[in-house]
Order: C-alpha cells, then sequence, then structure tokens
C-alpha cells in the first residue's frame, strides 16, 4: 500500500496559449502586456498604481544618493526629509526607493511597456525639486516623459509636480480624497480591463507556475482592494468585490502549491469576505470550495468533505451548471480522501451530467472543466482511492490534456506515478515520476514535490 498523498485540486486554469514553453533558465521576469491606458484608466497598470504594492524586486543603487542640493544624501536622510512635490513624496515614501533606483525602476518601465520617454538621474533631480537651474518653477516635461510618469504613478503629471502636502493633524485628508478620487475613475472599461489582466496572469500561472507569476497576483489583490476600500458607488464596488474574490482565489491556490497553507487560507478568507460584499453567491461557493482544499492539504478530510457539502446544497440553482459540476467533483476529491469509495464515483457521475448541461455562462467565477479535466479529476480521486483502474483513466486525460497546462500534467504525473505504484509497475512509475520531478521543478510547485518525495521513497524501498 502506498502512504496517504496530498490531495490536488482541479484546474481553475483558462483558455489555451501558445502550446511552446520556456526554459525556466531563459525566464528571468515575466510582465504583462496590456493595451496602452488613457488618462482615464491609467490607474490599472499592471505594473503599479497608486494603489499598488510597492515594488520588492530588482532594486539597487549606493547608500548615498545624489540630490539637486547637493553630491550625496544619505538614504536615511532621503527618507525622512520633507518632500518638496508629490512626484518625490510617491518615490520616496511611497515606494521607498531613491532616485538611481527610480531611474533604474523607469528604464525598465518605459521598455517592458513599449515607452518612448526618458528619464536620467540629473532630469528626476529638477523635476523633484520642482525649481529648474535658475531657481524657477520648472517647465513641464516632454510628452513622452509626461505619458511615462503617468502611467507609473496613475496620476496626472500636474498633480505630481504639484508641491507635496504639509504634514498636519488632518495630512490624511488630502490622501484619502485622492484614493476617493481615484477610485471615483473606475468604469465599466476599466474593469473590463481588470480582468483582462487577470486572465493574462491566469495563464502566465496555468503555464509558468507561481514561481513566476505569484508576485504579479499579489500586486493586483493590493491594487483592486485599494480601489474598493475607497469606491463609494455600490455598482462599482460589487463588480471590484467579485473580481477581488478571484484574485484572492488564485493568489490562495498559488500558495497552497507553494507549499504554504497557512498563506493560502488567509487569502481564501479575503475572497470569501469580497464575495459576500459583491453579492454573488457563485463566487461565495467558488471560494469557500477553493478553501477546502487546504483542510484536505492538512489532513483535515471530513471538515473538508463537509465544507464542500454546505458550498453545495446552499447554492443550489443560482449557480450555473458547469460551476455546479466543478462543486460536485471537488466533493468527489474530498469524499475520495476520507475513503468514501462509492460516494466518491457517484459525485464525479454527476459531475459529468451538470458539465454537458448547456454551455457555460459568464456570470460567475472562471472554472475549466471539460471532458478533459474532468477525467484527469476523476483519475486523481481513483488514484487517491488505490484503485488499480486509476492508471488507465489517468493516461487517458494525459494522451488529450492541453500541453499548457503544465501545473495540470505535473499533478496527473503524480497521481499516475501512484497508480503504477498500487500494481507494483515499478519502472512505469520512476519513469513517470521523473518527469513529474522536473515539471515540479520549474513552476516550483512544492506541493507536488512533496509528494513525489513520498512515492519516490516508497519506489527505492520496493523489492
Amino acid at each position: 500500500m502506498i502512504p496517504p498523498i496530498d490531495h490536488t485540486p482541479m484546474p481553475r486554469d483558462e483558455q489555451p496559449v501558445p502550446a511552446a514553453r520556456p526554459p525556466l533558465a531563459a525566464v528571468h521576469r515575466v510582465s504583462l502586456a496590456v493595451p496602452a491606458l488613457t488618462s482615464t484608466n491609467a490607474l490599472c497598470e499592471t505594473e503599479t498604481s497608486v494603489f499598488s504594492a510597492q515594488p520588492s524586486a530588482e532594486r539597487h543603487g549606493a547608500d548615498m544618493v545624489p540630490t539637486a542640493e547637493g553630491p550625496h544624501m544619505d538614504r536615511s536622510e532621503a527618507g525622512t526629509r520633507r518632500p518638496r512635490t508629490v512626484l518625490e513624496q510617491q518615490i520616496r515614501q511611497v515606494r521607498r526607493l531613491t532616485l538611481n533606483e527610480f531611474v533604474d525602476y523607469a528604464e525598465r518601465f518605459a521598455r517592458e511597456h513599449d515607452e518612448r520617454g526618458t528619464l536620467s538621474l540629473r532630469h528626476l533631480e529638477r523635476l523633484v525639486s520642482g525649481r529648474g537651474p535658475n531657481g524657477k518653477p520648472i517647465g513641464r516635461p516632454l510628452p513622452a516623459t509626461c505619458r511615462l510618469l503617468e502611467r507609473i504613478f496613475g496620476m496626472s503629471t500636474e498633480e505630481l509636480l504639484s508641491p507635496a502636502d504639509t504634514p498636519t493633524d488632518n495630512s490624511g485628508e488630502t490622501e484619502l480624497r485622492r484614493m476617493i478620487r481615484a477610485s471615483a475613475r473606475v468604469d465599466d472599461a476599466v474593469i473590463a480591463l481588470l480582468r483582462d489582466q487577470l486572465a493574462t496572469i491566469r495563464r502566465l500561472d496555468r503555464q509558468l507556475g507561481a514561481l513566476i507569476a505569484h508576485q504579479e497576483v499579489l500586486t493586483k489583490v493590493e491594487q483592486v482592494t485599494g480601489l474598493l476600500g475607497h469606491s463609494v458607488t455600490p455598482r462599482t464596488r460589487e463588480q471590484l468585490a467579485a473580481l477581488l474574490s478571484e484574485l484572492c482565489s488564485l493568489a490562495g491556490w498559488q500558495a497552497l502549491d507553494s507549499g504554504r497553507p497557512m498563506d493560502a487560507w488567509r487569502l481564501y478568507e479575503r475572497g470569501k469576505a469580497a464575495a459576500r460584499e459583491s453579492g454573488r453567491p457563485a463566487f461565495e461557493a467558488y471560494a469557500v470550495a477553493e478553501q477546502a482544499f487546504v483542510l484536505l492539504d492538512i489532513g483535515e478530510h471530513t471538515n473538508a468533505v463537509d465544507a464542500l457539502a454546505e458550498a453545495t446544497t446552499t447554492t443550489g440553482k443560482v449557480c450555473s451548471p458547469l460551476l455546479r459540476a466543478w462543486l460536485s467533483a471537488a466533493r468527489g476529491e474530498a469524499l475520495a480522501a476520507a475513503g468514501r469509495h462509492t460516494e466518491s464515483l457517484r459525485a464525479f457521475d454527476r459531475a459529468a451530467a451538470l458539465a454537458s448541461a448547456e454551455p457555460p455562462g459568464e456570470d460567475g467565477p472562471y472554472v475549466a472543466l471539460d471532458a478533459v479535466h474532468l477525467t484527469r479529476w476523476r483519475g486523481h480521486a481513483l488514484a487517491l482511492l488505490s484503485a488499480p483502474e486509476a492508471v488507465d483513466v489517468l493516461t487517458a486525460a494525459l494522451d488529450q490534456l492541453d500541453p499548457t497546462f503544465t501545473r495540470a500534467e505535473t499533478a496527473l504525473r503524480v497521481d499516475l506515478t501512484a497508480a503504477h505504484l498500487v500494481r507494483n509497475e515499478r519502472e512505469q512509475a520512476a519513469a513517470v515520476a521523473q518527469r513529474a520531478a522536473t515539471l515540479a521543478a520549474e513552476i516550483g510547485s512544492t506541493r507536488q514535490q512533496r509528494r513525489l518525495f513520498v512515492l519516490t521513497d516508497r519506489l527505492s524501498s520496493c523489492p
């Protein structure tokens, strides 16, 4: 018998993308290509915005920073002195960057987003000071430079070059008004753009894994959280809340795949809260079901079965047949983990019937559940149950699986390794495990690597 193995949630990935997968060594940093933004929706730029998470990578530069007032300024002094312009405030206090670091960042941003604007250190020093070489107020930069700065910060050039607020007991009022004004610019076009960005991140995630895409998702989570938290329009809040729920669910799944169940749990809690604010039961049911996979991973099988049963029954007819099929299959996996063979297969039979009921709608959380993915999911449950027929089911799914679903293929191969071991097919198990180990390392799937460690240890101890 094989020791218990971890449990792999089924696909939540997206539409096909080109099958070619670049070697991991060639992927240094993936940047999302999004349509050029106008001044109206510039706040939604993927790289960063007034609400984006603080950049945490690719920073460099000495602790001594050149300034307009003198040859150098210590980093700590630059971070504590009063900023002269909003631009300086955004760079030093919000992003915690030196001017040197920001020049490097702006150069990368321009290159990755096809912007023609350039920014030298000397030019930036003049801009943040608000004064030209002769002490007179600085003029407006070139249009290309203006566009570059506006895309980075999501603010107009005039606002960036205006004097920074003087700190007072009520200094937060100005920032609050600015955030409320920014959120007020969110319209249907901005919501559509944010959803396009989520779709792009999903495609990266399913093919390259959390190793590449996780930070992108966390950035969007904080960005949309900021927009939601400062929006005063009910309809806009509902749309942002539904989007935030899906972002948190994706980030939670990435955290779970990276071997961090506590982080995953917290992200799913945020996703459930956002789903409740959206007023859409389908999104809450999806977030609850996703969180149940954390319970499966830590051995809380009974709690997972109960949570999925509740999510399935309470949603009733408000969910699309496709989502109800996904929920039924998720419950089937939990039942398999709990060793309830007959109930598990019945749940998968119900999922198959629901999935073929009608074409999927768009008003609900995204799920990928075609015939191939459902077969793979059923094969996973059979592997959990140590059923000999799991090999045939999983092999059939592998033959038809879209090769861009790298994480899905990795999990499938781990399941197939376990299934071969049940049938004492050691050579086949070893070959499948070797490929699974390569894929797991490439996408940074700690979860699958842990499963493989148990299985390969068992393989090496077989007579």
